[in-house]
Formats: structure tokens, C-alpha cells, sequence
């Protein structure tokens, strides 16, 4: 699944994603959602893909999925159950992928035909072409799939694989380098920035035996939160050969300062609140330590996460751009220790919720503790777009004319030309940033948004961006909220103290 070193799916591929995608029509009499199905398939085929490449010793108990394969009845189901169990229980699983995978797992079939359905059309898919195209490039196809379509819900955990193609052509990731995602998703940024390494170095065999080992277990951190979406970045990662450990935790909590230094970060924070108002754990935290706005606190993370003359590629919603109070202070405070050196306004509509606007802000960890932005570059991908969704979907080539003006330098310091009002990209000195009370939601050509998607006719699409544009303000109101009740708290406290 490869184009210009990255992921895409060959026809042999996709044909094998379409039949794995269509055996989810079978289990709908049987209550599973497409989430719930693309998990249990999870299972499956982490049972059937140890099998083709001969290391089923990792199975504890003698589980195997031709004996799982060759049942049929209450009998296969009862033996599917046992197997869950048992590869979940640490007192009988010693490998921590195949535990991690299985823990607190349990099926969701009900009905044995559907079971025997599943596992007897997982057996006749064409293995030896997959074995021979990469069996992660089938598994990344699949989770692909189940973003794309809008009632699994799982589009919120999927970043666009052209654009993450996109930033990871402009970071250019380096052997040898800690790569971190703090909110890993399903893995699509480690996945494309190991897939750019390996096609460097001809699978890691150029690199010395240490570093080859290096970038195998060691060059790559993070964490997600969702269980079920842990267990498909735990199961797609073992199948791009990647051995580092990745815990299901919160970044925000004290784990995520246990993830230690990193070189790079690329990453795409989940969008909204924290739960019930909560706010960031974290004992360093200082910026952001009483704000329930999950995409602030994950900035203060990245920044402080980065060693000097590291760099960071983050995908934020706009409210990040410009809001206010705890908003502009962290906005400050990163252009203060990092370089902000380039901002890239994208399209609506590329995400599930189709409303919601987004930004990927590129930076360098300053190397002095003052004044690292100088200027601020901004690329408008947004204005006068076309209406992305189901029938025009996001191509690589929609970041061409980007990556150009972006230049070669992954620090953003090639020479570039402001295109002026009537262009894309063009220049801001920090000083115009100032002026503007650092407020970075910074926009010059005429917003085209409402006439694109008056061009949307998918019904799927239309209903998505309604659903997008209410959910995002939803959004600026429950941060509204936040701020008022931290200003509540503050102008409490001295009247707290003077009762003392």
C-alpha cells in the first residue's frame, strides 16, 4: 500500500479489504455494530495472520486457529470464548502484544452459523497475495474502511491517510530519532513515519544491527485512551513489524509524562472536553492545569514533550487559534519557546464530523527560553476547496501545491514567497501577531465554506456536516463555560482567604 513511500491499498488489497468489509452484513441479525465487528475481526484475524506467518508459539494453551477453524456449533463458539479468556488472563498469557490485545476481551456473537460464517470466509481470502503485499497494509485497509463509513462512528479515531502522507513527507522522519504520538488512534502517523524510514533504508537493513533494532523496538512512544481502539493499534502496529510498547492510557494524566522526551511528535489530539469538566492531572503542567480543553492541554504536552530542536507536526481545531483567556496564554507561551513557523488552514469535510475546521500546526522546539517565532507562515487549504465527503474524498494530490510552498527543509526554514491577498501562502511577522493580540486564526481570501457545501448531494455527507457544525458549537460554548467558571474560581478565592 504503497505511493511515494507511503500507504496506499493495491487493487489485490482493497479486493481482500471489500470482502472482509461485506462479511459485516452477515452479523447485522446478530446485534454487532460495525465498531463491534471491526474489533472482532480484530481477533480473528490476529488468530489466522499468526498462523500464515508461523508464530502461533505465541499462543498460550495450545490455541490455534485451525483447531478454531475446523469446529462448527455451540462447540467453535464455546472454544472462541475459552480462547478470549485464556490469552486475556495474565496467569495464563506471558507474550504482553497477544495479552494486551485480548484483555477484558469478550465476543459479541451470539449466533455459532455466524461464527463459523466468519471464520470459514477469513480461510478462502486470497492469504498468499496478502502475505505478499503485507498483511499490515490489509489490517490499515480495513481500519481505512471503517473510517469511511459514517455509522461505525470510527472516523473521530482516523486521521485522512493523505494527509497524514502529507506531514509526514514534510517532517521527513530519521533513523534514530524518538518518534511520539500521544494520542495514537489506530496508529496511522507511527505507521506512515515507519513506513518512510524503511523505504530509507531498504526495510532497515542499511542501518547497523543496533540501529535496526533500535528503530524496531525503541523509536516509537505513545498511548491511547479508548480501549478498543488500543486494541486495533496494538494489532496494526505488530503487523507493520513495530515491537514498541504503546499503553492504553490518558497524556493527560501523570502516564503521559512517563512518555518521556521525544525527537518528533506527530499527532492528531481528539477534539471536545474532558468528561464532567475534568481537567489535566499532570503535575507539570502549568499553562493549561485548569482547563477541561483537551486540545490546549495536549499542546502543553507536545511542547514540553519535545527536546530542544525537536520538531512537532499537531492537528487542532480552530478554536485553538483563537480563543481566549487560557487560549491566548497558551498560544504565547508556545510562540515564546517554540519556532511557529507554519500553519496550514485545511479543508472542511475531511474528518467524520464534516463541520468541524481544522489547522496542522508546525513547530520547532526553541533552543533559547525567549522569542523563537520570528514569523508565522499560513497556508489556506480551505477557501474556495470543493466539498469533500463521499463523492469527492481527499487525494494526496490536494497537498501538492502545500508541500511545494512548504519547501525541504522539515524545519520549515526553506526559502518561500508570500503569495500576497490574491494567494495562498503568505508571511506574518511576530509583530503583526502581536498586534493582532496572538490570536492566529489568521484568513485573507474569500471563505467559499457555505457554497461548498451547498455542493454536497451525498445525503451521508449533508447530514455529517450539520451534525459537524453543531457539535462544534457545542464545543465553544462548553469552553465558554470552562473560562467562566475558572474566572468564578479565581475572583472566589480572595474572599475565601479574607474569611479566614
Amino acid at each position: 500500500m504503497e505511493t511515494n513511500g507511503l500507504m496506499r491499498s493495491s487493487v489485490n488489497t482493497a479486493t481482500i479489504v471489500s470482502k472482509l468489509w461485506n462479511l459485516c452484513h452477515v452479523l447485522r441479525d446478530d446485534g454487532i455494530t460495525f465498531q463491534d465487528y471491526v474489533t472482532e475481526l480484530t481477533y480473528l484475524l490476529f488468530l489466522k495472520m499468526l498462523a500464515e506467518t508461523g508464530h502461533e508459539e505465541r499462543l498460550s494453551g495450545g490455541y490455534r486457529w485451525g483447531e478454531l477453524a475446523k469446529r462448527s456449533g455451540m462447540d467453535q463458539l464455546t472454544y472462541y470464548r475459552q480462547l478470549m479468556l485464556d490469552l486475556g488472563d495474565p496467569t495464563k498469557t506471558s507474550d504482553q502484544t497477544v495479552l494486551a490485545i485480548f484483555a477484558d476481551a469478550q465476543t459479541k456473537l451470539r449466533k455459532p452459523t455466524n461464527l463459523k460464517a466468519l471464520t470459514t470466509d477469513i480461510d478462502q481470502l486470497d492469504w498468499f497475495s496478502a502475505r505478499e503485499e503485507g498483511l499490515g497494509n490489509l489490517y490499515e485497509g480495513l481500519l481505512e474502511k471503517n473510517a469511511a463509513e459514517k455509522k461505525s462512528g470510527a472516523g473521530q479515531y482516523f486521521t485522512p491517510r493523505p494527509l497524514i502522507d502529507c506531514i509526514v513527507r514534510v517532517m521527513k522522519p530519521q533513523p534514530g530519532e524518538v518518534i511520539q504520538d500521544p494520542a495514537a488512534g489506530t496508529g496511522g502517523f507511527i505507521v506512515a513515519a515507519d513506513r518512510y524510514i524503511k523505504d530509507a533504508t531498504d526495510d532497515l537493513f542499511k542501518l547497523p544491527k543496533e540501529k535496526a533494532a533500535f528503530q524496531r523496538s525503541h523509536a516509537y512512544t505513545g498511548s491511547e485512551l479508548v480501549p478498543d481502539t488500543h486494541r486495533l493499534l496494538l494489532m496494526n502496529l505488530m503487523l507493520h513489524g513495530i515491537e514498541c510498547p504503546f499503553d492504553s492510557a490518558d497524556s493527560l494524566s501523570p502516564a503521559g509524562e512517563s512518555l518521556g522526551k521525544a525527537d518528533l511528535i506527530l499527532t492528531n489530539p481528539p477534539f471536545g472536553t474532558k468528561k464532567g469538566g475534568g481537567r489535566p492531572t499532570r503535575s507539570d503542567f502549568s499553562v493549561t492545569a485548569d482547563t477541561s480543553n483537551k486540545q490546549l492541554a495536549f499542546v502543553e504536552h507536545i511542547v514540553r514533550s519535545l527536546n530542544p530542536g525537536g520538531r512537532a507536526a499537531v492537528v487542532l481545531p480552530d478554536n485553538v487559534l483563537f480563543e481566549d483567556n487560557t487560549g491566548r496564554r497558551l498560544r504565547t507561551w508556545l510562540l515564546d519557546l517554540c519556532d511557529l513557523h507554519t500553519i496550514l488552514r485545511l479543508p472542511t469535510g475531511i474528518f467524520y464530523a464534516q463541520g468541524v475546521k481544522t489547522n496542522v500546526l508546525f513547530f520547532t522546539r526553541g533552543h533559547k527560553d525567549a522569542g523563537n517565532t520570528s514569523a508565522v507562515w499560513v497556508y489556506d487549504l480551505r477557501a474556495n476547496m470543493p466539498a469533500f465527503g463521499k463523492t469527492r474524498p481527499l487525494k494526496v494530490e490536494d497537498f501538492a501545491a502545500f508541500e511545494k510552498a512548504f519547501g525541504e527543509d522539515p524545519y520549515g526554514k526553506s526559502k518561500r514567497k508570500d503569495e500576497g491577498e490574491e494567494g495562498r501562502f503568505r508571511c506574518f511577522t511576530r509583530k503583526q501577531i502581536e498586534e493582532r493580540n496572538d490570536n492566529l486564526d489568521i484568513a485573507w481570501l474569500r471563505d467559499t465554506e457555505a457554497e461548498a457545501e451547498e455542493g454536497l448531494t451525498e445525503p451521508e455527507d449533508i447530514a455529517a456536516a450539520i451534525i459537524g457544525h453543531l457539535k462544534a458549537a457545542l464545543g465553544e460554548i462548553e469552553a465558554l463555560n470552562d473560562e467562566l467558571e475558572v474566572e468564578e474560581e479565581a475572583a472566589a478565592a480572595p474572599a475565601e482567604e479574607a474569611a479566614e
